[in-house]
This record gives structure tokens, C-alpha cells and sequence, in this order.
């Protein structure tokens, strides 16, 4: 998230993302870029409009089956992601907080099998509760800050059935330190967190950004027994 951004773009969403914390609505500042695109893909930073190409790159080395299994996209965007798995065979629910971004997703995909809606992940609705074979996770949890982490990893990992996969997509940083952001990238102890709450880590790879060598991203794969 946020790479190769102009400036003036990562302090607007640094301006907003500290507004939504000073009001203790950590992740409220998601619909108001949205509404602030006015249907323009371009100003959502993330929006590649394409499936992330991590998750493409283990959709094509795992080609796992989705019939019968169901899926959930958290911070599904502009749904890219939850089409690709989609067409896979799975029956996906992908969410987001802001009504805007689940609006483009019906707008852009109208005939789509998958169920948008809007849901806040800090307030996971009960019936999601161990009820999804595949959890897909990108990048929510490094825009959201630190003083909320732990609970969001604590919903990340709820919502992943038994004998389920959690696919993680993160920014990640080497020290304990708190970083700047956002993002803030997530920390070995913090990924551990996952662990800890029942999922035994599968897979894990180290990605860099060509244009920014210092920046780390992890794709990693957690099952739960």
C-alpha cells in the first residue's frame, strides 16, 4: 500500500488516517477517500484494478479448488482479489468498511457470484465466526494503527474455519519499534500473534519493492488445525 505515491498523496491519507484515530474510528478514513475519488481508480492508491500479484502467484503455484469451500476478502477494495478467487470455484464474501468502495465493486461487477458487503473489521459480524475455508488478508491490518493491532489480528483469525487458510499480505519491518505511518509495517511479534491464536504458519516469503529496496513485504500462509 502507498508505494510509488506522490507526496502530497501520502500525506493526504497520513492527514486522514490521524484525524480518523484522533476520533477513535481508526479505519473511518477509508470511505472518505473513496468518496474523495469521485469514481476515479487512479486516487485510490491501492486500486491497481487487477488481482494483487502475490495472491496470483499462489493461485497459480498452489490451483487450489474452491468448490464446495468459502472464501473471505477482508478490505475487499475494488475487488479485484475476490473475483480472482471467484472464478476459482469458491463462494466469496468479500467486505468492506466503506459503503463506496462495496458500491464500485456491484458498479464494476454486476453479474459477479461474489457477495459484497459492508462490514467493519473491528466489529466482525458473530455468524463469520470459524466459517470461512480460505481468509484473505491484504494490507488492512498495516493501515491500521498500532493501538488497535491486536484486535485486529484477534478478527483476522476468527473468521478462519477449521482445517482453514489464512493468507496474509503485509508490509513488514526487522525491529519492535513503532514505525511511521501509515502504513505501519507489522513486526515478527506481532505476526506471532497469529500463532498464538491457533494458526500454524505454512509458508512464509519475503518480497521487496524493486523501487524501494527497503521496503519488505511478506505473503504468508497459516492453516488452522
Amino acid at each position: 500500500m502507498f508505494e510509488q505515491q506522490p507526496e502530497h498523496v501520502r500525506l493526504h491519507i497520513k492527514e486522514l488516517a490521524t484525524q480518523a484515530s484522533e476520533k477513535s474510528e481508526p479505519s473511518a478514513w477509508f470511505d472518505v477517500l473513496y468518496v474523495e475519488a469521485k469514481g476515479d481508480a487512479a486516487q485510490i492508491p491501492w486500486a491497481k484494478l487487477a488481482p494483487h500479484p502475490y495472491l496470483q502467484d499462489w493461485l497459480t503455484t498452489h490451483a487450489p479448488s474452491g468448490e464446495g469451500l468459502k472464501a473471505l476478502v477482508i478490505g475487499c477494495g475494488l475487488g479485484d482479489d475476490a473475483e480472482a478467487l471467484a472464478k476459482r470455484g469458491f463462494e466469496v464474501t468479500a467486505f468492506d468498511i466503506s459503503p463506496t468502495a462495496i458500491a464500485w465493486c456491484q458498479q464494476r461487477f454486476p453479474d459477479s457470484t461474489v457477495n459484497y458487503v459492508v462490514a467493519d473489521l473491528l466489529a466482525i459480524p458473530s455468524q463469520w465466526h470459524l466459517a470461512f475455508d480460505l481468509v484473505f488478508e491484504c494490507r488492512n491490518i498495516q493501515a491500521l494503527p498500532l493501538s488497535v493491532r491486536s484486535k485486529v489480528i484477534s478478527s483476522v483469525a476468527s473468521v478462519v474455519a477449521i482445517d482453514g487458510t489464512l493468507l496474509v499480505i503485509t508490509r513488514f519491518r526487522e525491529t519492535e519499534a513503532e514505525p511511521s505511518g501509515p502504513p505501519w509495517a507489522l513486526s515478527n511479534s506481532e505476526l506471532a500473534q497469529f500463532e498464538n491464536l491457533g494458526l500454524d504458519q505454512l509458508e512464509r516469503l519475503l518480497f521487496l519493492v524493486s523501487e524501494q529496496i527497503d521496503v519488505k513485504q511478506l505473503r504468508i500462509e497459516y492453516h488452522r488445525k
